[in-house]
């Protein structure tokens, strides 16, 4: 395991594969919490810590735990289950010590349990084989490309709102509109890629 490796790992989860904008998982908080800036990087530390720690937990859990028990294919649940633990964990914390950020992110902040990233990222840090040292990178790197998209896509919405189009594509179609230009602007970086 060299730091190339590593760092290949790490860009891949950030540019060349996006959780959201090149394998389109976990769109409903992309969609839904992209209106402020302040609430889609709440957003984006909650998803960071759930993804980071999810990584490393669940990969404890499938080699120490379902591996040895032959309930490999209890992985799904378990995985859920770990992931439900950790954002209830962060839901108690910003509810507590941030308790505006806790009203802004609203439903979206239970909805990291069914994020499908946060599920993917676990689930394919098992497929692809990774030990635990490139479990942990790719899950946190998977985050933070999870984020970048995020703050980016905020940061687009609140300058539409100045913007003059169409009075039909008011609301959540320039919405769509956006994401798509913003998911064809990172399909560019598919060639990119790390020598070993």
């Amino acid at each position: 395991m060299s730091f190339t490796s590593l760092f290949s790992i790490a860009l891949g989860a950030i540019l060349v594969e996006n959780y959201i904008l090149v394998q389109f998982l976990g769109i409903c908080p992309f969609l839904g919490v992209s209106k402020k800036t302040d609430t889609a990087f709440g957003m984006s530390m909650a998803v960071i810590f759930v993804m980071a720690v999810a990584s490393a937990v669940t990969w404890l859990v499938n080699n120490f735990l379902l591996e040895r028990l032959g309930l490999q294919f209890m992985q799904t649940v378990a995985f859920i289950l770990v992931i439900a633990a950790l954002v209830q964990f962060v839901e108690m914390f910003l509810q507590k010590a941030m308790p505006a950020l806790y009203q802004s992110l609203g439903i979206y902040l239970p909805l990291i349990t069914t994020n499908c990233a946060v599920l993917g990222v676990a689930l394919l840090n098992v497929q692809s084989g990774y030990n635990f040292i490139e479990a942990v990178i790719n899950g946190t790197a998977a985050a933070v490309g999870f984020s970048l998209a995020l703050m980016l896509f905020a940061s687009i919405r609140e300058r539409l709102e100045f913007a003059e189009y169409p009075k039909s594509f008011e609301g959540f179609p320039i919405a769509l509109i956006t994401a798509a230009l913003l998911a064809i602007s990172f399909m560019g970086f598919s060639g990119l890629e790390v020598f070993k």
